[in-house]
């Protein structure tokens, strides 16, 4: 939250409150009228997870009154006039893209460019369409697309922070997780469009979907401090059973042969056992680690993810061989996300262009480029 403490009685007062994290950024206006703020806008923060776009604000300290001044950016600093406005911004390119695994050493090829970044695209069960985040309205919403880019339509609801979709196995439907009144909850929204329903469960914070590989559950993590882990309910709602309760478990996934469940705990990829007693959470590979949850992708023979000491890179671990080995370096930084496709041809993934720092003008203020 946002307050003010009076210099006269030393009373403390709340201006207004804020349920993402405190401002990256704070200063007065020139009289002291307001406050002018940068702040987290369509954050997605699931452990390690995070989206760090910053949208610059305004409130007044009179009666919380905010505006949004349309910028993106953070650290402001208003002029002693109040008629200048400088704030730094940073502007990453996250597009997605595709690689022949056929022909790793091949240049990845681009599938779906945005100005805004995006991620975390995930092939659909017959490998022609992929569900994917994406900030491109302003706010990170779920769309889908073909295959190759084209078609690009909005599944979840606009307004609202949404993301780590998830196909089910008849590929009908995608379920996603969103942020609605403060807290995350899951949504179930027709792949051919419609509005997306909510997962009725006992556990009231629920993060990071997927599927069970016969369709009759979905899987997510509880964020909530208390009852923290990987749980399953039926995909037409219902009471939630714990799977593995751990601390910063996240992102499960069923083994293809629906007898273990995959998840991450730190930057240990980690099983459990479906029909084991507790106390049976094994390792994949003591030398498997990697940096982000999202940076790991299962197939039927094996394993692909970004491993923590090389993240410009993708590795392979085969179940057979119990072997690790490189499948490309990457040209470009990798970002959140990696799917194979059904036929286990092509990897998906996001990839960061460069990163460049500039300064706007707005209507109203007077910006100083440095």
């Amino acid at each position: 939250a946002l307050g003010s403490v009076s210099l006269s009685d030393g009373k403390l007062k709340m201006v207004t409150p804020f349920w993402t994290v405190v401002p990256t950024g704070l200063t007065w206006s020139a009289d002291d009228l307001r406050l002018v703020y940068s702040r987290l806008n369509g954050t997605v923060q699931r452990f390690n997870g995070t989206d760090s776009t910053k949208v610059l604000g305004e409130v007044s300290v009179a009666n919380g009154s905010e505006k949004l001044l349309g910028l993106e950016g953070f650290y402001p600093a208003v002029s002693s006039k109040g008629d200048k406005l400088a704030y730094a911004t940073q502007s990453v390119t996250t597009n997605l893209w595709r690689r022949d695994l056929l022909h790793p050493k091949a240049p990845a090829v681009e599938l779906i460019s945005s100005s805004r970044p995006q991620y975390d695209a995930q092939y659909s069960p017959d490998g022609r369409h992929i569900a994917f985040d994406s900030l491109r309205s302003g706010v990170q919403t779920v769309w889908i697309s073909d295959e190759d880019g084209g078609n690009l339509a909005q599944i979840s609801d606009p307004g609202y922070v949404s993301g780590s979709p998830q196909w089910s196995p008849d590929g009908k439907k995608i379920a996603f997780d969103s942020l609605r009144r403060n807290r995350w909850e899951i949504y179930v929204a027709d792949a051919a469009g419609g509005k997306p329903e909510k997962l009725v469960t006992n556990i009231s914070s629920i993060i990071r979907p997927s599927w069970s590989r016969d369709g009759k559950w979905i899987y997510f993590v509880a964020n909530e401090p208390v009852n923290h882990g990987i749980y399953r309910c039926p995909a037409s709602g219902g009471d939630a059973t714990i799977v593995w309760k751990a601390i910063h478990a996240t992102n499960p996934q069923e083994s293809f042969d629906g007898k273990t469940v995959y998840f991450v705990a730190a930057t240990t990829l980690k099983t459990v056992a479906l029909q084991a007693q507790p106390g049976t959470e094994t390792e994949v590979d003591p030398s498997l680690r990697i940096p982000e949850p999202q940076y790991w992708a299962l197939s039927p023979r094996g394993i692909y993810f970004v491993p923590a000491e090389a993240p410009d890179s993708v590795r392979y671990f085969e179940f057979a061989s119990r072997r690790i080995r490189t499948v490309f370096a990457a040209d470009r930084q990798l970002g959140l996300g990696l799917s194979v496709s059904p036929d286990g041809r092509y990897l998906a993934s996001s990839a960061e262009d460069n990163t460049v720092r500039v300064w706007h003008l707005e209507t109203g203020y007077q910006v100083i480029r440095l």
